[in-house]
Order: C-alpha cells, then structure tokens, then sequence
C-alpha cells in the first residue's frame, strides 16, 4: 500500500499490528478497522470529544491523532475501560443519575471523567469537574446530571479509600 505504516500498538490490553493510511485517525482505525465503535466521530474538528480514548494514560481527541501517532502506544477505548471495569461505578452513577440522554457524547465523557478520577489527589469539587469536562459538548443534559454523576463517584471512590485505611 503507498502511503501507508505498519504500527503495533497495545488496543484496550491486547497487542494490535495493522498496516493503516498514514493519514487515517486514531478514531477511524479504532472503529472501521478494530470494530470497536463506542468512540463516536462528531466534529472531526477535536472541539466536541466524542471520539476521546486515553492514549497512554491520557484523554485524547482520535479524531486530532493519527493512528500512526499510536504506535507503540497503550491506547484504551471505552470498551476496553468498560471490560476492565474501571468506570463500572462511574457508569453505574451516570444511569442512575440520569446523565444520559441521547447517549452519543457518553462514550467521550466517561473516559474524561475516568481521567479525572484516576488522579488522586482530594475530591475535585463541581467547578474542576465541570472544567475537566469542558471539552466534551453535550446538548441534550445540560451537564448537571453528569457533574453530579462525577462527583458522587469522586466521593464514594474517596470514601473507599480513607475506609481502606
């Protein structure tokens, strides 16, 4: 293929090789090539973090990277961080909470949110998480429902952690 790289990369723990378009994003080899399709395509500009998936630990727009950019990369999907269960009490708290609507921001805003939780430090207070958020829109919530989702896993996962000690 012209114009094409072979990468290899960690996808959601297990080791990925693939030869992709040098140009094709993060986003589009994770859903058309991986089938793993929670990662959603709103903008394609980076501005509504629909398409968030945490490379190497951190929140990044799959639509701003390439997926030659990944390689050597450890890159989790929400599906990945779903079958490990590190948001099942985030996701859990979104439900009951009633932070999903229409659902198609969701899938960004749970691995944002997942970032933020994983780290540490004191409980982030609304206005931190609703900073943290702010890069992934959502029109149909209002945002409410899903600080107080955040915020109710920030407290109960605080909570855990000073019984633990």
């Amino acid at each position: 293929m012209s114009g094409s790289v072979t990468i290899t990369l960690r996808l959601n723990g297990e080791d990925v090789t693939a030869t992709v378009p040098a140009r094709e994003s993060l986003v589009d080899f994770v859903r058309e090539r991986m089938g793993l399709t929670g990662s959603h395509v709103g903008c394609a500009h980076g501005v509504c973090g629909a398409c968030t998936v945490r490379v190497d630990g951190l929140s990044v727009r799959g639509c701003l990277m390439l997926a030659a950019q990944a390689d050597g990369a450890s890159v989790d999907t929400v599906e990945g961080l779903t079958d490990s269960g590190a948001m099942a009490d985030l996701q859990d708290a979104f439900h009951r909470h009633n932070a999903v609507q229409c659902g198609f921001c969701t899938p960004g805003m749970l691995v944002t949110a997942t970032e933020l939780l994983d780290r540490g430090g004191p409980v982030p207070d609304r206005a931190a998480i609703r900073d943290h958020i702010s890069g992934n829109y959502c029109r149909c919530t209002g945002y409410q429902a899903i600080v107080d989702a955040i915020q109710h896993v920030a407290i109960a996962r605080a909570a855990a952690k000073e019984d633990a000690a």
